[in-house]
């Protein structure tokens, strides 16, 4: 890395030198304000990582003594009327939909008598958020209609697995949920997972032209991502058996219009989500360079205006350990890591 042009100028203009080196000198630092600028995408997150890879391993003392930081450029823009609004990322973005979309709208339920409005359902469509999101993340692995299957039309557990019986019958309700969904190939087969002493489902669907394989195992029931979509559907299910049933309310809190009835939870947030988007106008930020240089200024350069992270080091064993396994030259600590997490990562860009 110290053999880039690049890398070379920021080492000039700093002008301390680096850790190591003859003419180090942390006092020489000619800006107490080092601020790491990339963009809000997954390239510039992985040349953040790079950036702060270098400073921890050349000038450790600029992080010690609090001067380098992360600028937080938005990632969107919405605009509705002449109302304008920047937002980070997307998460952001989902919280200001959910906002916008909830605004006078009572939820029901076709059977029971739960009732939410205002901030109880703001939290719900929150959770049913966070509930798509992990869908379409571990859809990278797997087929994630299959594991919403699994979550909402089952209750297949690790120690399920050790009975024969119980998988066949969870065989027997995913087929079932998968096809009213969608038509395509769906084969399962039951194997014996002798490391577990239990056994594994091996579901192969084919949606057109896309084959996955989801193995319904005791890694897999045990995984974190997995967990939480079982915590997420419980909270929702504890309201009732859908339909839900969606009423817009007038400015005294009276309903207006007909009620709408959405059949499931991804009915229940393309409703709202519709609503939320009806005149909006938004604008994605993919690198730095789509933005105008007042843009710039106001979200994400402008003293008064902006927003700074601070890197700090709150355990530097800990910090020394990540940093040699994910970016040391040492390709075999980096492979196991990878191995041992990646049943429980919950945020994965591709």
């Amino acid at each position: 890395m110290l053999s880039s042009a690049e890398i070379g100028t920021l080492i000039t203009a700093l002008g301390c030198g680096v850790e190591g080196g003859e003419n180090f000198d942390v006092d020489k630092l000619r800006y107490h304000h080092v601020i790491i600028m990339t963009d809000a995408d997954v390239d510039g997150s992985h040349i953040r990582t790079l950036l702060l890879t270098f400073f921890y391993r050349q000038m450790p003392k600029l992080i010690e003594n609090g001067y380098l930081y992360i600028a937080q450029p938005p990632l969107y823009k919405v605009k509705k009327g002449k109302k304008l609004r920047y937002l980070q990322d997307d998460e952001a973005l989902s919280a200001f939909l959910i906002e916008t979309g909830t605004d006078n709208v009572r939820l029901s339920m076709k059977e029971g008598s739960a009732q939410l409005t205002g901030e109880p359902l703001r939290n719900l469509l929150k959770e049913v958020s966070r509930f798509r999101f992990l869908l379409e993340n571990i859809g990278h692995r797997v087929d994630p209609l299959v594991v919403e299957a699994l979550i909402t039309a089952t209750d297949l557990e690790v120690e399920d697995l050790a009975d024969r019986a119980k998988a066949e019958a969870a065989i027997g309700a995913l087929e079932e949920y998968v096809y009213a969904k969608r038509q395509g190939e769906f084969t399962a087969t039951i194997e014996q997972d002798e490391e577990h002493d239990r056994h594994r489902v091996i579901i192969e669907t084919q949606d057109g032209a896309t084959r996955r394989t989801t193995t319904l195992d005791f890694d897999f029931l045990s995984a974190g991502n997995v967990t939480e979509l079982r915590q997420i559907h419980q909270g929702i299910r504890a309201l009732g058996k859908p339909p839900f049933v969606v009423t817009l309310l007038d400015k005294d809190g009276q309903p207006t219009g007909e009620p709408t009835e959405v059949p499931d939870i991804e009915g229940l947030w393309s409703n709202v989500d519709a609503r939320a988007r009806r005149g909006l106008g938004i604008q994605r930020y993919k690198v730095l360079g789509e933005m105008n240089p007042n843009e710039l200024w106001e979200t994400t350069m402008d003293p008064e205006m902006r927003t700074l992270l601070q890197v700090r080091i709150e355990d530097a064993l800990e910090a020394e350990e990540l940093f040699s396994v994910l970016m040391g030259d040492q390709v075999e600590p980096r492979r196991a890591f990878i191995e041992s997490n990646a049943l429980n990562v919950t945020n994965l860009d591709i």
